[in-house]
């Protein structure tokens, strides 16, 4: 498919005035459309559904070149399933080299949301995205928690995913000390979530690491610990 029959398949549904409010909430200079997500869900969905990988492969990477806002969800979008047939690697492959493009919120995410999946699909990978935390890029260093997000609401972990999980809580730990908020923000959900089914070890890391959080930081991520478990004197 031609990546201007894609883009126009997306733009006749743009709702006039809306893309001037996506760019002042968004606050990152690129192509605004003006589309709600419900409409990127149901063109991703079809596109999926009907393109081979290779074209499907070829189309998220053009949508994403295009830097347009909705075009970059929908490109991450086409890769966000459970699996990838015949073969995942080049949807990995496409989905690392985005990461060090992320420049806002909702991309980063719905990124993220694709990698989880590949992620999830073969854990192995998880050391590629160790490197990640060394990032100097900010959003980079955050896509590597938002993308072990699994291993954080495993209610029963079998040993192989504890490991990951202790592999990532190592990670939560270096990043205390990064005092950007946007940062901060990663490590309290991390935890936040990790809060929901494991409140012992994050009251344990807390203990031990919470000082080095920001105040914001340290109480989102306890609000769910029960209060017997909230202090971390």
């Amino acid at each position: 498919m031609l990546i201007e029959d894609a883009i126009a398949m997306l733009q006749i549904h743009q709702v006039p005035g809306k893309d001037a409010e996506m760019r002042a909430y968004h606050k990152v200079d690129r192509a605004y459309w003006g589309l709600g997500n419900p409409i990127l869900d149901d063109q991703a969905r079809l596109w999926r559904q009907e393109l081979p990988l290779k074209d499907r492969l070829q189309l998220a990477s053009d949508l994403w070149s295009s830097n347009a806002y909705e075009a970059r969800i929908c490109a991450s979008k086409l890769l966000t399933q459970a699996r990838i047939r015949p073969e995942d690697s080049s949807a990995w492959t496409l989905i690392k080299s985005w990461v060090p493009d992320l420049d806002s919120f909702g991309i980063a995410d719905h990124l993220c949301l694709a990698g989880q999946r590949r992620l999830v699909f073969d854990t192995s990978r998880i050391q590629e995205v160790e490197s990640w935390t060394l990032s100097p890029n900010m959003w980079s260093r955050r896509a590597a928690l938002m993308i072990t997000l699994p291993w954080a609401k495993y209610r029963h972990p079998k040993p192989d995913n504890l490991a990951i999980r202790e592999q990532v809580l190592g990670w939560v730990a270096n990043y205390a000390d990064d005092k950007d908020t946007v940062i901060q923000r990663s490590v309290a959900r991390w935890l936040c979530e990790l809060s929901r089914k494991d409140p012992e070890r994050v009251r344990k890391f807390m203990i031990k690491h919470g000082h080095k959080l920001r105040n914001f930081a340290r109480k989102d991520a306890s609000r769910f610990l029960p209060p017997r478990l909230e202090n971390t004197d």
